[in-house]
């Protein structure tokens, strides 16, 4: 019987197709401010080795700041390029690619809509999101969430970051519900399913519109319970394992 369902934020509830479309002119911005000449195919190739490695050393912490993953990378992808990072530089990034990020991030396609149908059903409805506070609030609050969820913790909240237990213990103590009976929602194989696998969920790998979840450490995966294409495929999933 499924009561209740955690869904992931990030390329689960909202999608993140228009992330290269911000963060490419930012990166070419910093390229100006760095004062190098690089070609477009030298910055993503730099930004997309410096996300490789420094996801792989944060894929070891069980709780980190995303704003500092993010400026991290920045450092990392500044250093590839042999450019001459500056505080102001850096500090100019950090925020422009917050805000960025979140302005960009909308929800998918019939999102408000599979909520509301859940919702109509009785169950318990959650996010659980590897996000800090100052990007999350504005998502939800944007995009009208609060009204179709019961409640919404980040890693911040909880000191937890996707896979580690604590931020899926701490959802599952809120809900009050059995584990047997949540279904957790993600577009992430090492963050979404193999976290809440780990802790005993049923779990429900979604697909980004095609795009391959960003982050990933290379780390070993377990298959999800289910495979879903479209948010509104969760109604058929709750219905035939409530009948």
């Amino acid at each position: 019987m499924i009561k209740g369902i955690f869904f992931d934020l990030g390329g689960t509830l909202c999608s993140y197709k228009d992330v290269p479309r911000v963060t490419i002119p930012l990166l070419n911005q910093a390229k100006e401010k760095l004062d190098i000449v690089a070609t477009a195919e030298d910055i993503k190739k730099f930004y997309q080795e410096a996300t490789i490695q420094i996801a792989q050393a944060y894929s070891e912490k069980t709780y980190y700041l995303h704003e500092n993953l993010f400026k991290d990378i920045f450092i990392l992808f500044c250093k590839l390029l042999g450019g001459e990072l500056t505080k102001e530089t850096l500090t100019w990034y950090i925020s422009a690619h917050r805000e960025a990020v979140t302005t960009c991030l909308t929800l998918k396609e019939n999102a408000l809509e599979t909520l509301h149908a859940l919702q109509g059903k009785g169950l318990y409805l959650s996010i659980v999101s590897n996000i800090d506070n100052d990007m999350l609030e504005p998502i939800l609050k944007n995009e009208g969430l609060h009204e179709y969820i019961n409640h919404a913790i980040s890693s911040e909240d909880v000191k937890s970051c996707k896979p580690d237990a604590k931020i899926f213990e701490e959802a599952m103590r809120l809900s009050g519900l059995a584990t047997d009976t949540i279904l957790f929602v993600g577009d992430s194989p090492e963050h979404d399913i193999n976290g809440a696998t780990n802790v005993g969920l049923k779990t429900v790998l979604i697909s980004d519109n095609g795009m391959p979840p960003p982050l990933q450490a290379g780390k070993a995966r377990v298959a999800p319970s289910f495979t879903i294409n479209h948010l509104s495929d969760l109604i058929v999933i709750v219905e035939k394992e409530n009948n």
